[in-house]
C-alpha cells in the first residue's frame, strides 16, 4: 500500500513538473536565457574565451575579431545562477561573470533584466549593449 502512494505521488510530481516546464508560468519561473559575446578588442587581437557555471562547461572557443559566441540556459529556481568566463588575449587574461542572475535577471538591478544579454568584450571592459541602443553598461573586470 505505501509502495501504492509512493508511485502516485511520484506520478503527480512529474506530471506537475512538466506541465510547469511548458506552461507561461513555468517558462517564467526558470527564465530563459542567451548570452552573446563579441571580441570587440580594438587591437583586432584574437580572444579566447572560457564560460562555465557549476554544472555546465561551455568549452574553450577563440573569436577572431568581431566574431561571436554565444550560448543558452535557463535561470535556476533560486535565481543563483552565475557564468564565469575566463578571457585571454596576447599579453592579458581577465575574468568576469558575464552572467549573474542578481545583476541581470533582477528588475531592481541598475541594468535591468536581460533575455538576450549582449556582451561586447573591450581591452578595459566587458560591456553589456543596450537593446535601446543607449550607452552600454561597462563593468570592471574581476581580475
Amino acid at each position: 500500500m505505501a509502495s501504492s502512494r509512493n508511485q502516485n505521488f511520484i506520478f503527480m510530481l512529474i506530471s506537475f513538473l512538466i506541465i510547469l516546464a511548458t506552461t507561461s508560468f513555468g517558462s517564467a519561473l526558470f527564465s530563459a536565457k542567451h548570452v552573446v559575446i563579441v571580441n570587440k578588442l580594438v587591437t583586432r587581437a584574437t580572444l579566447i574565451v572560457h564560460c562555465m557555471n557549476k554544472e555546465e562547461d561551455k568549452g574553450v572557443i577563440s573569436l577572431g575579431p568581431g566574431d561571436s559566441f554565444d550560448f543558452r540556459f535557463r535561470v535556476n529556481l533560486r535565481k543563483t545562477t552565475v557564468y564565469t568566463c575566463s578571457f585571454a588575449w596576447p599579453g592579458n587574461t581577465a575574468t568576469f561573470d558575464i552572467f549573474r542572475a542578481d545583476r541581470d535577471d533582477n528588475p531592481q538591478s541598475k541594468v535591468g533584466v536581460c533575455s538576450e544579454c549582449i556582451w561586447s568584450i573591450y581591452e578595459p571592459a566587458p560591456c553589456r549593449d543596450r537593446r535601446d541602443g543607449g550607452q552600454p553598461n561597462c563593468f570592471p573586470w574581476a581580475s
